[in-house]
């Protein structure tokens, strides 16, 4: 009887499950979307029992579809959205309230509050973080101060923290019933609470935000051979299945992408971007505005780190066009107009909708676009869209290639975009580098499968992993270095308008 892997993955849009085998085919998947929630601008909540309920639908229908015996599957992996922050009470296993997202800015007064009174160096010495409304600590601060039972239930000692990670582990190992309350080391560095160094809940800062360790889960590697726990017997499946590995999104993709050696680097183009360089087991505590953040960690050896850009709005720019312009009836059309034209008209489009992150860093940015005159149309308006997510890119890479010293050669893609061959060859184009498609496309979810199953010796190491992964495509520059600095000159005009819309 074959044997598999199944990753949950777990994204800000939807909910995957996917069974892969030892060559990292696809041997059955279900994906679900959830509902976006917006109470107010700015404001993006998830529902914490849609997405396990769906969670469950998924690993069912995983099975099903290929008539899977359960016993086939020897670990579960599971990655997530990151930073998204939620709540619950451990008696009864509610949330307390919606999850809020990672893209959710209503903390931008608390953080502006506590930046007057600490500084980001404070933070980013620490956490490799600057303060932002990104990360989960203000999302945790404001849930306490706006939820009027939570200081209670912290009183009772009932109130739990988490990622979607923990809240999933959680629940697939028992919830209330003794469910296994651990996080991993790379959803851990992006709470803005754990010391990157010590790998451990940083008592200063939890003092700073006056939030009480007793809530937080354990810190756990993200490839951890002793096994977090065993999911519980018909929740899912009537079998006991081990869970031993849990990975952010983009260090599973950029797993995924078989990152493993010091300067490999990947971009994942899915709601927002997501560039990840490998930095191996050297801390960079960045100077020009990037993350610094656990890539992954094996058992107990030495963690490996990386530096990491994140953009905001990407592919969240293209269902913008669609679903609130009405420009487009899908997202694939958009390379089908921007086709259509030789250039972007002069047009150029910063998707501040709520703020710039790196390597800017400015909540009171919001979105804009430029150049605009009777010549434009539709399809000037759909390439400066795509283009503005290659713009955003190479903010990122050159701060990248500050940080490092060097220039970067090849970029490896992965997310739903990178099927548009235009905006890979801009890509290519205005970073002036390779930029390469792998031949397994789930690259996030393979990345956790990846995880699960290196903890239990599905794969017998990281050598192996390394010879799985293959190239697709290559998009190469062919754009004149002139062109170039014009086109980018007009962007970085562009990006300086949009600021200070929010004082």
């Amino acid at each position: 009887m074959e044997k598999y892997v199944l990753a949950i993955d777990q994204g800000t849009t939807s909910t995957r499950s996917i069974l892969f085998d030892k060559k990292c085919n696809i041997i059955s998947r279900s994906q679900i979307e959830h509902e976006q929630i917006f109470p107010k601008p700015g404001w993006v909540e998830h529902d914490p029992i849609e997405i396990l309920n769906n969670t469950y639908e998924t690993m069912l229908e995983v099975i099903e579809n290929k008539q899977i015996n359960p016993e086939q599957i020897m670990s579960i992996g599971i990655t997530n959205q990151r930073e998204t922050t939620i709540l619950w009470d451990r008696l009864t296993g509610k949330p307390i309230y919606n999850a809020l997202v990672w893209q959710d800015d209503r903390t931008n007064k608390l953080v502006n509050d506590y930046i007057n009174s600490k500084g980001h160096e404070y933070f980013r010495l620490k956490t490799g973080l600057p303060l932002s409304s990104y990360f989960s600590a203000p999302k945790i601060k404001w849930l306490m101060e706006n939820i009027a039972e939570t200081y209670d239930l912290i009183h009772k000692n009932r109130l739990l923290f988490g990622n979607i990670d923990s809240w999933l582990i959680w629940n697939l190992t028992g919830g209330t019933q003794n469910g296994v309350h651990i996080t991993d080391v790379s959803n851990a560095s992006r709470t803005l609470l754990m010391n990157l160094e010590t790998l451990t809940w940083d008592n200063d800062i939890l003092d700073f935000f006056d939030i009480p360790k007793s809530i937080l889960p354990t810190i756990r590697p993200s490839i951890d051979s002793s096994i977090y726990g065993f999911t519980q017997i018909n929740n899912p499946y009537p079998i006991k299945l081990p869970i031993c590995g849990a990975i952010g999104d983009q260090q599973a993709a950029t797993l995924g992408q078989a990152c493993l050696e010091k300067g490999d680097s990947k971009n994942t183009y899915g709601t927002g971007c997501f560039i990840m360089y490998n930095t191996d087991e050297e801390i960079i505590y960045s100077k020009y505005g990037l993350l610094t953040t656990v890539y992954f960690q094996i058992n107990n050896d030495p963690p490996k780190y990386a530096l990491e850009g994140s953009i905001a709005n990407t592919g969240s720019l293209v269902q913008w066009l669609r679903d609130n312009l009405n420009l487009i009836d899908s997202s694939e059309e958009i390379e089908l107009l921007a086709n259509k034209v030789k250039d972007n008209g002069d047009v150029y489009i910063v998707p501040a909708f709520s703020g710039l992150l790196a390597p800017h860093w400015r909540s009171d940015a919001r979105g804009i676009i430029m150049g605009i005159t009777r010549y434009t149309n539709k399809n000037h308006l759909a390439r400066a869209v795509l283009e503005s997510t290659a713009y955003q890119t190479k903010e990122i890479i050159d701060s990248m290639n500050k940080e490092v010293g060097t220039e970067l050669i090849n970029l490896k893609v992965d997310g739903g975009m990178v099927s548009n061959d235009l905006l890979m060859q801009f890509q290519a184009d205005i970073l002036n580098c390779n930029v390469i498609r792998p031949k397994i496309s789930e690259t996030t979810s393979l990345g956790a499968a990846f995880a699960a199953g290196l903890a239990i010796g599905y794969w017998e190491d990281i050598d192996e992993i390394k010879n799985i992964w293959l190239k697709e495509k290559q998009w190469s520059p062919t754009m004149p270095t002139n062109t170039i600095e014009t086109y980018y000159s007009k962007w970085k005009q562009t990006v300086e308008k949009s600021l200070n819309w929010i004082t």
